[in-house]
């Protein structure tokens, strides 16, 4: 990391912000790097992340590596694939999951992050709330916005959430298994 970007990280990790909204208390997570290729922007931290600090460190990361074809060591080489948050803290569990990312990590971070990330060559935007913050064109919904991934490339590539409770999705949706995981997996096999 350079001298300008440990001083940001640091005060990222520190934040508090919004720490009396949160139901386990603040603890950002992520993992940013100058060298990083490839950043995954996902939706916001569930109880094991919080508990870990290990993003991803759960049921829906292992299926995120599946997809992008990477081992875990690969994964999480920092140097190489980033992982910022649409929301750093974990929200708190809501009807049918986990809340919705707390509005102001992104505003308040995002900007400043990816300016020391000038190496990025591709971002996965995981889930609706990274796709209605970054994606260029928007579509109706994330199925819509999925089904043209191609419209985003070469930089952005909307994904669906990995998570096991995105069965259903995924069964409906088959042409995602066939079109856009292939192209995930040789696009990161050729960046990395």
């Amino acid at each position: 990391m350079s001298d300008k970007l440990i001083p940001l990280v640091e005060n990222v990790e520190s934040c508090r912000l919004c720490e009396d909204e949160l139901p386990l208390g603040a603890r950002p997570v992520l993992r940013v790097s100058q060298s990083a290729k490839i950043l995954i922007v996902g939706q916001a931290p569930g109880t094991r992340v919080h508990k870990t600090g290990i993003p991803w460190n759960d049921p829906s990361g292992v299926r995120l590596r599946d997809w992008m074809g990477l081992a875990p060591e690969q994964f999480y080489d920092v140097s190489r694939v980033a992982i910022m948050p649409m929301g750093l803290c974990y929200p708190g569990k809501g009807a049918s999951g986990d809340l919705a990312p707390r509005k102001e990590c992104a505003p308040l971070w995002h900007q400043a992050l990816f300016g020391h990330m000038a190496k990025l060559e591709l971002v996965l935007l995981v889930g609706q709330y990274a796709q209605r913050y970054y994606l260029p064109k928007q579509y109706k919904n994330l199925t819509e916005n999925v089904q043209h991934w191609q419209d985003s490339l070469p930089y952005w590539l909307p994904l669906p959430h990995p998570s096991p409770r995105n069965q259903i999705w995924l069964k409906r949706n088959d042409w995602f298994d066939v079109e856009v995981i292939p192209y995930l997996r040789e696009r990161v096999k050729a960046i990395m």
